[in-house]
């Protein structure tokens, strides 16, 4: 959207958006070069960017991971742990994508299952960080 409505004293007005919308997120891995490798192997991500040891892999549909060197032990975590939860990767075919990661190795953490037309399933990437595949039967947003 190239410009944001808004309410000021009562009145609509059309400005500028000023936030465009999310550039990149990063994970702090302990070998970065590894699991940048592993997103271009497994998820047909392409490392756009490198720096200082540090990787910027980039999905096909522009999505940008930055991948830095972890300092520190990895807390435990849940899926409902505060903070971060999972990585959700878009896909138009879902069995062919699922077929392919399993053929690969990717260990699932259970069944694929629908929720509200959507098809998903949640694996991990090698440092532990929780992914999921979707198809979704309509966009959302």
């Amino acid at each position: 959207m190239a410009a944001a409505e808004r309410r000021d004293c009562g009145a609509l007005a059309t400005i500028p958006a000023v936030f465009k919308g999310i550039e990149h997120f990063a994970i702090a891995s302990p070998n970065p070069k590894r699991l940048a490798d592993w997103y271009t192997a497994n998820l047909e991500f392409e490392v756009t960017f490198e720096y200082a040891g540090n990787y910027f892999v980039q999905a096909a549909n522009g999505g940008l991971i930055e991948i830095v060197l972890a300092e520190g032990e990895r807390p435990e975590s849940g899926y409902r742990t505060p903070g971060l939860r999972h990585i959700a990767i878009l896909v138009d075919d879902f069995d062919a994508a699922y077929d392919q990661l399993a053929s690969q190795g990717v260990k699932f953490e259970g069944e694929p299952y629908t929720n509200e037309g959507n098809r998903l399933v949640f694996f991990k990437d090698p440092d532990g960080n929780l992914i999921h595949l979707i198809k979704r039967s309509k966009p959302i947003g």
